[in-house]
């Protein structure tokens, strides 16, 4: 089978399916029909199958979430009233010839993964395959039973576990087992092969490294989103190394205190049950176990201690590292910047400036047409101006206006006396000298 360990999968549900796949029997035949051997026979109808099958084995392998699939597990998948469809081989060389789809041998095959262990013939047959491949291209149509790996969905787990890692408390560490790392994963990946092609993604794209010491594989991480992962080296063992020996002394150090809460329940047993000297030994056996305890505790306290240290020796590094390359980039931007060049562009600077304020007032002072005035006399005229208008501004009342001849009422008489009297009274305030002029008026109306 393609997916060893998996559960078959069953046909793909109804919703995800287009609405035609019910309904139309006419249009689901000609899907359903192969190819024609080229595609100049009738282009528009290839290509309007092809997209159609393309679409839906691309969304099948993201609905379903896994990075492998092969063509009977299509043809499973897409049964249709106990037909299954006879151009799925010519959809998938497409879409391996498009590179959507890739040969988990040549997957492997193009990936330094002489650290995985899947068997024998995996490594025997890779050589072969990968040169055919090389020689013959996509152009075969894959096998019923032969692994092909969505490519953008291989990416997409594989950067989905980097940083699930760089999340999780292992992320403080440079090295982890790949035990624990598949721990970690286990939600992510459903199988062993899964995570190890995720792996392989990874290393593909530099962002981890693993090598194999004394029988168990170790993975270090690059430290940055975007940074490469270093080559294991010496410092990367012995730090695993001091990690590994630190897990075995907390759990030596947990089963000895169980032991010595043993020994402790033992001998109240005992002394319950009136055997002394069985409770007696049973205390120098806990007062022995007591001793190892503060041992390895020392000892572990110095591995830590020395964790600690190269934790900080690396953190150390990494500043040291980003002052350096400060520095560089500093030197740089400031090559051809001295005091001497700044002082003469500022210099610069200031003579064109003044030079750029003469001619502002050279161009302000030229007149229009020939036509240059006195500012001296502008001024006396705008001063007699204003004494003019001054005088005008005095408040008088409104003439009266009436119809020659017509006769006037007593009532038009009194409002005009009215009238005439509060306008003499401005007048008197303002002007008392004209005081006695509108009651002259006055008496000769009357």
């Amino acid at each position: 089978m393609c997916s060893p360990g998996e559960a078959p999968p069953g046909p793909v549900p109804a919703g995800d399916l287009p609405p035609e796949w019910e309904t139309d029997d006419e249009r689901m035949a000609f899907l359903f029909s192969a190819f024609k051997q080229s595609r100049e026979v009738n282009s528009t109808e290839w290509d309007s199958k092809m997209a159609f099958w393309v679409g839906l084995v691309l969304a099948r392998g993201r609905r379903r979430g896994a990075v492998r699939t092969c063509l009977r597990e299509l043809q499973n998948g897409f049964e249709r009233r106990g037909s299954v469809p006879l151009g799925l081989g010519t959809v998938l060389r497409e879409l391996l010839r498009r590179g959507k789809l890739q040969r988990e041998s040549d997957f492997m095959a193009s990936v330094d993964s002489s650290w995985i262990s899947w068997g024998v013939g995996v490594f025997i047959l890779k050589p072969l395959k990968w040169t055919l491949s090389s020689v013959l291209g996509d152009s075969k149509i894959p096998e019923e039973d032969e692994v092909l790996i969505y490519v953008e969905l291989l990416q997409e787990k594989a950067e989905e576990v980097y940083r699930f890692y760089q999340n999780s408390a292992l992320s403080s560490h440079p090295v982890v087992a790949l035990s624990e790392l598949r721990s970690l994963c286990a939600g992510l990946c459903p199988d062993e092969r899964t995570f190890y092609l995720l792996l392989l993604q990874l290393q593909k794209e530099k962002r981890v490294t693993i090598l194999e010491q004394n029988g168990e594989k170790i993975v270090k991480f690059a430290r940055g989103l975007h940074a490469k992962v270093s080559p294991m080296n010496d410092v990367d063992i012995g730090v695993y190394q001091l990690m590994q020996s630190e897990q075995l002394l907390s759990q030596k150090v947990e089963s000895l205190a169980q032991e010595a809460e043993k020994c402790k329940e033992d001998a109240r047993s005992a002394c319950r049950a009136g055997k002394k000297q069985l409770a007696l030994r049973c205390l120098k056996s806990k007062r022995r176990t007591e001793r190892r305890i503060e041992e390895l505790h020392s000892k572990l306290d110095a591995v830590q201690g020395i964790l600690d240290r190269i934790y900080a020796s690396q953190t150390d590094q990494m500043v040291f590292n980003a002052y350096q390359a400060g520095v560089g980039a500093l030197k740089l931007s400031m090559k051809d910047v001295t005091v001497e060049r700044a002082e003469n562009l500022v210099d610069q600077i200031q003579e064109l400036c003044d030079t750029q304020d003469e001619v502002a007032q050279t161009l302000a002072g030229v007149g229009i047409n020939g036509l240059e005035m006195d500012s001296e006399e502008l001024e006396k005229e705008l001063d007699s101006l204003l004494q003019d208008s001054s005088k005008d501004s005095l408040d008088l009342p409104p003439v009266p206006q009436r119809v020659p001849g017509a006769p006037i009422s007593d009532a038009e008489l009194e409002a005009e006396l009215e009238q005439l009297s509060v306008s003499s009274g401005d007048l008197a305030q303002k002007t008392p000298s004209a005081s006695s002029e509108p009651k002259t008026a006055l008496g000769l109306n009357l």
